[in-house]
């Protein structure tokens, strides 16, 4: 289309020049004393057009002419430029492919180059970045090669090259030298190096799910189990793991956490800043539970803490894992001395609800041997020792059978209860 238009446009230049000039008997005439000369218009015309072009062609050649020092001097630059990039792709690739000592060199031979275009006051517009870059390269390649010294070097001068009031990009390379040196840290096990290195990032940095993660693997090494915690719920309200994952990961912490309380004082205000989510967690509770009682805390407490995890058991028994259940039955039996009239009814309303649960069973037993009521005890141990999976709870139980035979002393009955408690053990 564009070129019949062209062709157009010439056809209609042609006529518009055949009209003006087939039929113009207009002269120009030239008085030079004693001369006159006389010129057609067309040729007056065509010496100036002839003449204009001329001129311009002349102007531009010697414009060329003299652009030729600019233009060498730029082409040199470009080529350093190129051998400069190239220097730094290659460092690049054999970082990628694990040639360590050839990637620091090259990037080394990045780093010389940009020194002396910018000595030759020739320095490109992304000088920092790239010298930034080519030092984060030398720094990883050193890191690798367990060259501590030359790859804190290498990383105090990447820091350093950017100023705090730099552009956008360029800060945000400074935060990924920063992350870089935190997971160097890590894996030296220098845990304080690097908290610190996260510390110096701003705070939008601080909580993507990269420094997150650092963070979380920094404050675990440390033994900062809140920190931790905390930590690991940010991760976890980010996604950055599978709900599962990030539920294991908050209840070990959280467990570590109960284990370093030593005394109820400090496990109540543990539990208590733990979100509500986690301290339904059956297990997380179990094994509160069972801290509270070994440090020597309230009974009733106790109790109150299990009572989630009992209602979830007793209304849907195979809800709750085997292990968790056992778990749960010792936590109870332990702090069954004092025990109020509403936990008594709750345990013989399960078990007679499910009379063939021996783990409900053997609770009943143990409730009843509190309140020495030996007979109805004897009765529920009996059923419950016939019906327990637990090696512990079965031998538990004909250890009370056998207990419970000699005081009231039948002799065959408490050697065949002990003799089947060894069996169970």
């Amino acid at each position: 289309m564009r070129a019949a238009l062209w062709l157009l446009a010439l056809f209609g230049a042609a006529v518009a020049v055949a009209l003006f000039a087939g039929n113009n008997q207009g002269t120009v005439t030239l008085f030079w004393p004693p001369y006159r000369i006389d010129l057609s218009l067309n040729m007056v015309l065509l010496l100036l057009f002839g003449g204009f072009g001329t001129l311009y062609a002349a102007l531009r050649g010697l414009a060329a002419l003299l652009e030729l020092p600019r233009q060498a001097r730029r082409w040199r630059l470009q080529q350093k430029e190129r051998v400069m990039h190239a220097a730094l792709m290659d460092a690049l690739s054999q970082l990628l492919a694990g040639r360590f000592l050839r990637s620091r060199k090259a990037a080394v031979a990045a780093l010389s180059q940009e020194s002396a275009l910018e000595a030759a006051g020739q320095a490109v517009p992304h000088a920092r970045q790239l010298r930034t870059l080519a030092h984060l390269v030398a720094a990883e390649s050193s890191h690798a090669l367990q060259d501590r010294p030359t790859r804190e070097a290498h990383l105090q001068q990447a820091l350093q090259n950017i100023p705090d009031r730099a552009s956008t990009a360029e800060l945000e390379l400074r935060e990924g030298a920063q992350l870089r040196a935190a997971r160097w840290s890590l894996d030296e096990h220098d845990a304080q190096a690097a908290l610190e290195h996260l510390a110096a990032l701003p705070q939008g940095a601080a909580r993507r799910t990269l420094a997150l993660r650092a963070r979380l693997k920094a404050t675990r090494l440390s033994h900062r189990t809140q920190e931790a915690l905390d930590t690991a719920r940010l991760l976890g309200k980010h996604r950055a793991f599978s709900p599962a994952a990030a539920q294991s990961i908050v209840r070990g912490l959280a467990m570590e956490l109960i284990n370093g309380a030593h005394d109820p004082a400090q496990l109540q205000r543990i539990w208590l800043s733990l979100e509500p989510a986690e301290r339904n967690m059956p297990e997380l509770a179990v094994h509160a539970a069972q801290r509270l009682s070994l440090l020597g805390g309230d009974a009733t407490q106790v109790r109150s803490w299990l009572a989630p995890v009992w209602d979830r058991m007793v209304s849907a028994p195979e809800g709750l894992p085997e292990a968790q259940a056992h778990k749960l039955i010792r936590a109870l039996e332990h702090n069954l001395d004092v025990v109020d009239t509403a936990w008594l009814a709750r345990i013989e309303a399960a078990q007679q609800g499910n009379p063939r649960d021996g783990r409900l069973q053997y609770l009943a037993g143990m409730a009843c041997l509190r309140r020495q009521l030996w007979g109805k005890a004897q009765q529920l141990f009996t059923q419950a020792a016939q019906q327990l999976t637990d090696p512990g709870l079965r031998c538990s139980a004909w250890r009370h059978l056998a207990e419970l035979a000699e005081q009231r002393g039948d002799t065959e009955a408490a050697a065949t209860a002990w003799k089947n408690a060894a069996l169970a053990a």
